[in-house]
């Protein structure tokens, strides 16, 4: 199969991704919860239930929170998300829930200020940032064997964006489809990605190196298709497998790990697609030099 030879159909479809997902962003942006935001959330489990969220939504405003975001998890459990209420505030939201709902039971508080979500932002960009280099110097010395070795970390660099960049385009679209939330876990799952991809993205790569050693004087173009073929068995076998697990945690993991598990699965696909159509073709652009005007007229007068 010349998977290569389709290389730039597969750059196009990323490439328009890539702007969707940065045009969601910018108009949309990222339904942030209270680990960046600040905030507090109440989960209550009510024993009436008839009980609606607009009725939930309308005993928050009597206690003096208009700007409270509430969310059904059932038939009975809604998850309530406001500013910062303390101690005076809890109270008086409960009162309200209670005048609905006598029986009312409140199954988890949370309460983060403000400059504590200062913290996670900074901490959150500065961890994303840092495992990117981190992965640039890993990729150069891992293939110093191989000449010019930064070639495959800025492949994999650019594989990488790719997929933190979709993901984070996806995630902002569920934000508005399901009020998928961004918080503190989110983090850990980008980063969880991260891995993910370099590793899927490294398993292609030594396969390329493998096979430049064995046959130096083959055409760089059909060695990277080669290597393709030879690892996308096994790449693709790894993904399903783990997408299955992530999947199955998702139907019966509850509903705390959702977001989470959907960071997980959403990186899983967009990594084992990277790494195979997106990171080893960079290295074929790069290689023909494709991507430069000048050079293209220079190949065509020769």
């Amino acid at each position: 199969m010349d998977i290569v030879s389709k290389r730039r159909y597969f750059l196009s479809v990323s490439t328009v991704l890539a702007l969707l997902s940065i045009t969601i962003l910018v108009i949309e942006g990222l339904n942030l919860g209270i680990d960046f935001t600040s905030g507090t959330t109440i989960t209550y489990q009510l024993s009436d239930t008839s009980i609606q969220t607009g009725d939930v939504t309308d005993a928050l405003f009597a206690s003096g929170h208009p700007e409270a975001i509430v969310q059904a998890l059932g038939d009975d459990q809604f998850f309530i998300r406001t500013d910062d209420l303390g101690v005076a505030g809890l109270d008086d939201v409960k009162e309200e829930v209670e005048k609905i709902d006598s029986k009312a039971r409140v199954l988890d508080t949370s309460t983060v200020g403000s400059s504590v979500a200062e913290d996670t932002v900074r901490n959150a960009i500065t961890a994303v940032i840092v495992a990117a280099i981190f992965v640039m110097i890993y990729i150069m010395y891992a293939f110093r064997s191989v000449p010019n070795s930064y070639k495959y970390a800025f492949a994999a660099l650019v594989a990488l964006g790719h997929d933190v960049l979709v993901v984070l385009g996806l995630f902002a679209a569920l934000g508005i489809a399901i009020n998928a939330e961004v918080n503190a876990i989110f983090i850990v799952g980008i980063l969880t990605v991260i891995g993910y991809s370099v590793n899927d993205t490294i398993v292609i790569f030594d396969r390329i190196r493998e096979n430049v050693t064995l046959a130096p004087g083959r055409e760089f173009r059909s060695t990277v298709n080669l290597s393709i073929n030879e690892s996308v068995t096994r790449s693709l076998g790894t993904s399903i497998t783990t997408m299955t697990v992530i999947i199955a945690m998702l139907l019966f993991g509850g509903a705390t790990l959702r977001d989470f598990l959907i960071v997980l699965l959403l990186g899983v696909l967009i990594g084992t697609y990277s790494s195979i159509f997106i990171a080893a073709q960079v290295l074929v652009l790069w290689e023909k030099r494709s991507f430069l005007p000048w050079r293209k007229a220079t190949v065509a007068n020769s």
